[in-house]
């Protein structure tokens, strides 16, 4: 998979290439540089030709690109009908604590983790408490009973996990699922980097596994492995109860008509190309395994079993500091700083390969130049 040269990648006009000076390579928020699947930007291209840029209409369609996908990918089975377009995962969740909640009521969550996971709560008038992973990034299960026994409304879970990259096995969440029956809350399930499994690891669908229908939902999207953020589509898959029938009626013209389309499209299409990206991901992992090695030995790390993220402790020659804000500083290139993800995540970078073998050769060095 061919990626652009930086002076072309520089001239996107994204937040990942707007955010920081033009001598700062960009390795921060969770945008791939690679290009469009062929059959996204064909969709696209056909839309805009055809000056097709209304309001979005997603159903039948979206439910049943949704529904095949996960039947190939994953062995899933969704029926299409309970599939409903919102304009992003946030927006998904947040709609369905709103469902799901109390003013009040509290809602779980992991940390480190995805930084808006902290945010979604306190939107929806919830309250948030914290059970962190445990040292070795796994879902604290003993935690988590203690968590759940206090009867929090919702339990919000990052399957595969950002930052971390740790994809939860099917034992894991099958735990998950018998805690959850037992003490009456529901799981929330943020599949957004679920076609992003690499080599090595198997995703479970959290609605898959017996009895979770009953207790959970999950919100996923094409917008990751695709790289279509910008173009504002993801799902809500319902469990048992329908849940996304109670949403306000105007959610669903507040998804992107381009987003679905290109979704469609995606879902439905893309399975050669989003293979190729895999293996081009595995490769930048393995590439940045061995810099790490050679140039930045001090730094740990747990190889991401998904996702084209890497949580890096730096610890070991932090001395205080925040060691995004040095690699920053001294070699210009801008990581995630980790106390974004939790307090867990003090003394942590989260750094994103998804970019080229020469991009991420020269920014692991700028970072090695820059802890001396």
């Amino acid at each position: 998979m061919k990626v652009d040269s930086l002076e072309t990648l520089r001239a996107r006009r994204s937040a990942k290439w707007r955010t920081y000076p033009a001598d700062v390579l960009p390795l921060f928020v969770a945008e791939m540089d690679v290009p469009l699947a062929p059959v996204v930007a064909d969709v696209l291209r056909a839309a805009v030709d055809s000056s097709d840029t209304g309001y979005s209409a997603s159903v039948p369609d979206l439910g049943r690109a949704v529904s095949g996908f996960a039947a190939r990918r994953w062995g899933w089975e969704i029926d299409p009908e309970r599939v409903s377009a919102v304009t992003d995962v946030g927006v998904g969740v947040v709609e369905l604590l709103r469902v799901l909640t109390r003013p009040g009521d509290a809602v779980v969550i992991s940390p480190p983790v995805y930084p808006p996971f902290f945010h979604w709560a306190p939107e929806a008038g919830a309250q948030l408490r914290e059970v962190p992973l445990t040292a070795d990034l796994r879902l604290d299960l003993a935690a988590l009973e203690a968590a759940f026994a206090a009867h929090p409304a919702v339990y919000l879970l990052c399957n595969p996990h950002n930052p971390v990259g740790r994809v939860h096995s099917r034992d894991e969440l099958a735990a998950l699922v018998t805690l959850a029956s037992r003490y009456g809350v529901t799981v929330v399930s943020d599949e957004i980097h679920a076609p992003l499994v690499l080599p090595g690891a198997t995703f479970t669908p959290f609605l898959s596994l017996p009895g979770a229908a009953e207790v959970g939902v999950s919100v996923l999207s094409a917008s990751k492995a695709f790289n279509l953020a910008g173009l504002k589509c993801a799902a809500v898959v319902d469990g048992v109860r329908p849940l996304a029938p109670q949403f306000p009626p105007d959610v669903r013209w507040r998804t992107g008509h381009l987003g679905v389309l290109a979704t469609v499209a995606a879902f439905t299409d893309g399975d050669e190309w989003l293979d190729e990206l895999l293996g081009f991901l595995a490769e930048r992992r393995a590439q940045l395994a061995e810099l790490l090695r050679t140039r930045l030995p001090w730094i740990r790390w747990q190889p991401p079993e998904g996702t084209f993220l890497a949580w890096l402790d730096c610890r070991a020659r932090e001395e205080g500091g925040q060691p995004a804000g040095l690699f920053l500083d001294r070699g210009r290139v801008a990581l995630e700083p980790g106390l974004r993800f939790g307090a867990a995540g003090a003394g942590h970078v989260r750094l994103n390969f998804g970019t080229s073998a020469e991009i991420l050769e020269e920014a692991v060095d700028r970072m090695a130049r820059a802890a001396g």
